[in-house]
């Protein structure tokens, strides 16, 4: 069963994100799904070939994590892009992120924060499913860092392929523009 890229060029047109940006953003996705479909293909012939003590299969599982997680990110990144709406302050995720964080605003402040921080990689909001509480976190690369069992809510790529052709270094403004275009509904439909 293999993986198959979807289609975000309905995003082409959002503000604050030029359809070339764009357009490069869904190429390298595209290429994390391929990569992903090629990874587990090889890995299934060696399995199929009894090679699972080689080293090309340690690495290959080893690269996995990567690729997958790179083709996972960056759907969950552009099915919560595309709103116009604001984040229903009565609904249940402002409720939530009250809850843990003490307001909505003190959320926005962490996750923007984070999202801000020197380096490459994700801002994500997730969801600890043993208590509900909401906890933004840091992911360097896409397979390092996420908390065991974590559900993603909020995700926002903040690797320089993200930002950098329409906003250069100003990292700051892109995560203005990813806030004006959050689509918060698919971020509460995430809710467990």
């Amino acid at each position: 069963m293999s993986y198959t890229a979807k289609d975000y060029a309905k995003l082409v047109g959002m503000p604050g994100f030029s359809e070339t940006l764009l357009k490069n953003h869904f190429t390298l996705y595209q290429g994390y799904v391929t990569n992903t479909n090629k990874v587990l293909d090889t890995l299934d012939q060696l399995l199929k070939e009894g090679k699972t003590a080689t080293p090309e299969f340690a690495e290959l599982k080893r690269r996995l994590g990567w690729e997958f997680n790179g083709m996972r990110l960056h759907e969950y990144y552009f099915e919560n892009l595309g709103g116009t709406a604001p984040l229903d302050t009565n609904g249940t995720l402002a409720k939530k992120l009250a809850d843990s964080f003490g307001s909505v605003d003190l959320w926005e402040k962490d996750f923007k924060g984070t999202g801000a921080m020197r380096g490459i990689g994700w801002a994500v909001l997730y969801q600890d499913p043993a208590n509900g509480r909401l906890i933004n976190f840091w992911i360097n690369e896409h397979d390092v860092g996420h908390p065991a069992g974590g559900t993603p809510i909020l995700i926002m790529d903040v690797f320089e392929h993200a930002f950098m052709l329409d906003y250069g270094l100003k990292r700051v403004d892109y995560i203005e523009a990813f806030f004006r275009n959050i689509d918060w509904q698919a971020a509460e439909a995430r809710l467990k």
